[in-house]
């Protein structure tokens, strides 16, 4: 019985010290929260969209908030750096597509997440969300450069832009997501050469 106590006391030492030695996660740069915030706003859009809450037309008009936000991004990271005034600014915009996200969910106007239209709008957006988190994965990792997280943000309003097109009527036909898909492709291709080009991030 004493032994059990004694190894159950060592065991509560060890695992204790074992947790006092796990480093603090680093706290994001304002690149990285600029980039984590667009994941988070996709994900509300494609959130939306499959609980009806958000029609195929108004997840377009956001996703065309979404690409100026990019642009922003693009801009501002050009010369590898944020200052306090672009980070002003990236906030202001996102702030804004934040309120848009809200009202376009609170309207009362709803969508039907099973029309194949909206169905095609999800994957589109769903795909959005991915390609941000492999690009904000790519900055926290050190994979990718903040001028190449610029440039990647470039290539994402361009998609963006690309379904704000396609669902400007409400409606998503197939031969419209096939050029976002295009689009959506080429994006992908690029995230993956940028985060395997050997550039060290600085």
């Amino acid at each position: 019985m004493k032994t059990s106590l004694i190894a159950s006391a060592a065991l509560a030492l060890l695992t204790s010290a074992a947790f006092a030695q796990t480093p603090a996660a680093a706290p994001q740069t304002p690149a990285q929260a600029t980039v984590q915030r667009d994941v988070n706003q996709q994900q509300r859009i494609e959130n939306g969209l499959q609980n009806g809450k958000i029609t195929t037309r108004e997840a377009g008009l956001l996703e065309r908030d979404e690409a100026k936000i990019d642009k922003l991004q693009a801009k501002d990271l050009k010369d590898g750096k944020l200052s306090p005034a672009e980070r002003r600014q990236l906030r202001a915009a996102q702030n804004q597509a934040s309120r848009d996200i809200k009202t376009a969910e609170t309207n009362g106007v709803n969508g039907n997440p099973l029309s194949a239209s909206s169905q095609r709008m999800q994957a589109d957006v769903q795909r959005n969300v991915n390609q941000e988190k492999r690009i904000e994965n790519g900055l926290q990792s050190g994979a990718l450069t903040k001028r190449e997280t610029g440039r990647l943000e470039q290539g994402q309003a361009k998609v963006d832009q690309a379904e704000a097109h396609a669902a400007a009527d409400g409606h998503v036909g197939a031969a419209e997501q096939r050029r976002v898909q295009r689009a959506e492709n080429r994006q992908s291709a690029r995230i993956h050469r940028a985060k395997t080009n050997a550039a060290i991030a600085g």
